[in-house]
């Protein structure tokens, strides 16, 4: 009996419930990977690329394999979607196609388009307001390193980010903090070009008022954020292209907020650091960070393939 049919939008299109449910299956699925060799037998995965992309493409198209199902890339520079047919046209054709569909693209508005009359789930592999598969396997990461890989004891933890608050990393890791107990501090430049949105820290003050929820705190500066921090997580600075007297004023902006040695100082001893990657040394971050012995970058990337491959499994299979 297929799944009921689910979108995963953002990460708060999950229950703190759904979102421990995937975690469990992903550390399982990462210890006895043979055992899930035919999990997704015969089911075909559709993977839209719009913006670059190296950990997405490499993870789906490995664990689709490695479940005994397929995986498609299709870069929509070759043959753009949204211009010849509207983004639900798209959707429902995949629907006839393909048994689920990640789309890699700049807007939210792409990412509700295809979702509107698909009858297939549509997975958010980046847009301008979240990235769900990356929490997923943040939170796998922290769950390992901080609480020996017990997905039920996150609440409590305190995650600091420190750097552009406007982006959709920083968004869900506000969302996924807020559903599953964590204590998330970010901080970063004032301006129209790093504000927060206000509907996403809306969402986040109502998610927070649910029972057993984290708390969501935006700090003046990253010392304020870091301070006694379990995990300290940064971002890229620039997206792709951003070249000349645009990047020139944001790496003036940002500066403050970068991850340095003096700034780990401020957190826990025991902390870790976090980055989704790509990373910039001498940007977000400085070398002796991530390449220090609390970094934890690669087991994060490593963990996009199991908890992508738990996703899918949950979505397709057992549902949610």
């Amino acid at each position: 009996m297929a799944a009921a049919l689910r979108h995963v939008t953002k990460i708060s299109s999950l229950s703190p419930k759904e979102i421990a449910g995937v975690l469990r299956l992903a550390i399982e699925m990462k210890a006895r990977p043979r055992d899930y060799w035919d999990a997704l037998k015969r089911k075909t995965l559709l993977m839209l690329f719009e913006k670059p992309s190296l950990r997405t493409r490499v993870s789906l198209e490995a664990g689709m394999t490695s479940l005994g199902g397929h995986g498609i890339a299709y870069m929509t520079g070759d043959s753009p979607i949204g211009e010849k047919e509207t983004y639900e046209d798209t959707g429902a054709v995949l629907s006839r196609m393909a048994d689920a569909v990640t789309a890699r693209v700049k807007s939210r508005d792409q990412i509700e388009g295809l979702a509107a009359w698909s009858t297939i789930p549509i997975i958010n592999a980046l847009d301008d307001l979240a990235h769900p598969m990356q929490m997923l396997a943040d939170l796998q990461t922290i769950a390992e390193h901080k609480r020996g890989g017990d997905v039920d004891s996150l609440k409590g933890v305190s995650l600091a980010f420190s750097g552009d608050c406007q982006n959709n990393v920083t968004y869900d890791l506000m969302r996924a903090g807020a559903l599953c107990g964590l204590d998330v501090r970010v901080a970063g430049p004032k301006g129209a070009d790093f504000d927060i949105e206000p509907g996403v820290l809306e969402e986040c003050a109502e998610l927070t008022k649910a029972p057993g929820a984290g708390t969501v705190t935006v700090c003046d500066t990253a010392a304020d954020a870091v301070a006694g921090a379990d995990v300290v997580y940064a971002d890229s600075w620039m997206s792709y292209g951003t070249v000349g007297a645009e990047r020139d004023a944001r790496l003036n902006a940002l500066m403050p907020f970068q991850v340095d040695s003096a700034l780990m100082k401020h957190a826990a001893p025991d902390a870790i650091f976090m980055n989704c990657l790509p990373a910039m040394r001498g940007e977000e971050q400085t070398a002796d960070v991530i390449d220090g012995p609390q970094s934890v970058v690669f087991d994060q990337a490593e963990n996009r393939l199991h908890a992508q491959k738990a996703l899918l499994v949950k979505l397709l299979v057992d549902g949610l």
